[in-house]
């Protein structure tokens, strides 16, 4: 299995950025991973600018993949709860699991039908945070399914 991480906009912080690095080697050490910027949206009504930036992801989208948006709406996973989703994912023969961390207007209601909706919190993060969150929770899962001590 890949997993595939697109995000709407580039990382500017340098915090953010080392964290990403920092996260995204650990995760491959266990699967191949792909970290995708995509061009936010500029200057246009927020329903617009949701219309575009999902016509660009939709480009990224393999045939067959699993897809998770990232989503204030979506389902609210523990950390082992995460890691059994993944490990069924990879267990289940999914060739590729792709997560995808919308604009700042999130997604269009026809693109939030892609996939499945998960949230990190019932809080607000910025989109930057949300990066190295989401990294970090995916390394853990797969700490969790080799048994290993990082998630204690």
């Amino acid at each position: 299995m890949k997993i595939k991480v697109l995000w709407i906009g580039k990382s500017r912080d340098p915090w953010v950025k080392e964290a990403i690095g920092d996260y995204g080697g650990r995760i491959r050490r266990y699967m191949p991973l792909e970290l995708i910027d995509i061009r936010d949206e500029k200057g246009a009504e927020a329903e617009e600018m949701r219309r575009r930036e999902c016509e660009r992801l939709e480009k990224h989208l393999s045939p067959g993949a699993t897809v998770v948006l990232l989503d204030e709406r979506g389902e609210l996973l523990d950390s082992p709860g995460l890691a059994t989703f993944v490990g069924k994912q990879r267990d289940g023969g999914v060739g590729e699991l792709i997560f995808i961390i919308g604009g700042a207007y999130g997604f269009s209601d026809e693109f939030r039908r892609r996939g499945k909706l998960l949230a990190l919190s019932k809080m607000t993060f910025t989109h930057q945070m949300v990066r190295p969150f989401l990294l970090e929770q995916i390394y853990r899962s797969f700490t969790i399914l080799n048994g290993e001590p990082y998630h204690h």
